[in-house]
Parts: C-alpha cells; structure tokens; sequence
C-alpha cells in the first residue's frame, strides 16, 4: 500500500525529510531504540529531559543543524 503511511511526530518526519535512520540517532545518542520508537511514532509522548538532551546533541551531529527542544515536543 504505497498510498498509507503511518503517521509519525514532528521528529519522525524531521529524521524522514534528512534521511536519518533512527538506529543513527540511538546509537549517537544512546537512547534505548524501543525509547526512539515510540517518540518518532506517537505524536503525544514526550522523551524525558534527559533523553530529549541525548536525541538533540545527535540530531545537531548527524545534520549540522541547531535544533531545539520545542521544534518537536514544544
């Protein structure tokens, strides 16, 4: 069905547009991958301060590009 897409968070679709594989982000970030997951995938959870750290200082050294904290979950 290459008409449905699943629907992913602000996050998932930024790691989609910069063709950033989420096992990227937790390996950079060490971030569990099932905790990635479900933040790229359910638009209602938020990561804890602690991982939202961890995931925005991998995002910032895969793309380059300072991102914040409420350019997702804010």
């Amino acid at each position: 069905m290459s008409w449905f897409k699943k629907p992913r968070s602000k996050l998932g679709r930024f790691l989609d547009d910069h063709q950033i594989k989420q096992i990227e982000i937790s390996k950079t970030s060490g971030v569990k991958e099932a905790t990635l997951s479900r933040i790229c995938n359910i638009n209602s959870v938020s990561p804890t301060a602690k991982n939202a750290s961890k995931i925005l200082k991998a995002i910032q050294k895969l793309t380059g590009k300072k991102v914040d904290y409420t350019d997702f979950w804010g």
